[in-house]
Parts: C-alpha cells; structure tokens; sequence
C-alpha cells in the first residue's frame, strides 16, 4: 500500500515541477504578456529530424528546423486538439508590427497524431529576416470541445495572406478551446531563409 502511495507522491511531484518550468520558461521569455495570458499546463516535447529535440528558449538554425516536427503531449482519449506555432516577434522583437506570424496550424487533431488533423496552414520553419535578429518560435497545443467544424479559410507557403496578424489567443476563445501544452525556441536568419522568402515571394 506504502508504494502506490509513494509511486502517486512522485507523479504527482514531477507533474508539478514540469508545470512550474513550462510556467517559468513562458514567463520569463516574455510569450506571456506578449501573446498569452496564462502559460501552458505541460511542457510540449518537439522533436525534428535525427531526433533533434529543441524548446526551452535555445537557440537552433532554420535548416535544423525546416522539417515539420514531431509533438508529443498528455493527450486525454477520444479528445481532439489544435497544433499552432507562431512567431510573436515579426519584423523584430522590439518592433513586432506583423505578430503573430503563423507557421503551422492544424485542427481536429485525435489525440497526438497530428497526421490525422485538418491542416489549415501547412508547416513553415523559421524564416526571419537577416536584420531581425534572433526572434521567438512559439508551439501551443489547444485542447478541442470535441471535433468541430473550423470557419477559416485554407492558408498557403506561397503567400503571406493569413500568416500576418495572427491571434492564438483569439481562435483559442473563438473555438472555446483550452491551452494544455506548449514550448518554444529562437532563431535566426541563415541561409536557408532566402529561398523561403523566395517562395513567399517576399524581398528584402
């Protein structure tokens, strides 16, 4: 009896103290008060190619991350839930006219196989501007009321429409959903980045 006892207390200890990171990492990068009120449950773990994991405020190149990563969260059965990255930081974190810029979002999300979400803008890595410095790269994951029907229309890699202005916090409280999980790293410009411009048909 002794050990499920023990066993609970450090679950429960361990759960407290991803809260408490996940709470001081969006705190203290600023992601709460600039595009959130309240900080994620659950740290998200993110996870590129070659099992490169990122988030906690570090540093990584938009050629490490231009791949659609791997997420993984505590996912509740037969839930479905909302994928989102944005960058709050567009053009610069000290002038971001453009927040949030949003890179991914994908809904109807069964559990954690984002494969079997409704894609609204496909995944975008890191592009920032080479005079931008290093900006934020922000991933939230949204628990759904259930599978609903979205009312946006479909965004592409190819233009900026729908990425600019971007609000988590308002589609959040448009589709009633509740934040759960979230993690974020830093970027900026490398050489990669000229070629997404290009696709965007963006120049600078």
């Amino acid at each position: 009896m002794w050990q499920r006892i023990l066993c609970f207390f450090l679950a429960a200890r361990c759960a407290v103290a991803v809260d408490s990171d996940v709470e001081k990492l969006f705190r203290d990068m600023e992601v709460v008060s600039d595009i959130l009120d309240e900080p994620p449950k659950e740290m998200l773990k993110i996870e590129y190619n070659d099992g490169l994991e990122v988030g906690n405020g570090e540093e990584f190149t938009p050629t490490q991350t231009k791949d659609e990563p791997k997420l993984y969260w505590t996912s509740e059965p037969d839930a479905y839930y909302t994928v989102i990255m944005v960058n709050p930081d567009i053009p610069t974190r000290q002038n971001p006219l453009l927040r949030e810029w949003l890179h991914w979002l994908v809904v109807n999300v069964p559990g954690v196989d984002i494969a079997k979400g409704d894609i609204i803008d496909p995944y975008i890595g890191p592009m920032a501007p080479k005079m931008s410095g290093v900006l934020r790269y922000v991933f939230l994951i949204y628990k759904q009321p259930g599978k609903q029907v979205f009312d946006e229309a479909k965004i592409t890699n190819t233009d900026v429409t729908g990425h600019e202005k971007f609000s988590s916090m308002g589609f959040a409280g448009k589709y009633n959903m509740e934040l759960v999980a979230g993690n974020l790293f830093q970027a900026r410009w490398d050489e990669l980045v000229p070629s997404l411009h290009k696709q965007f048909g963006i120049s600078l």
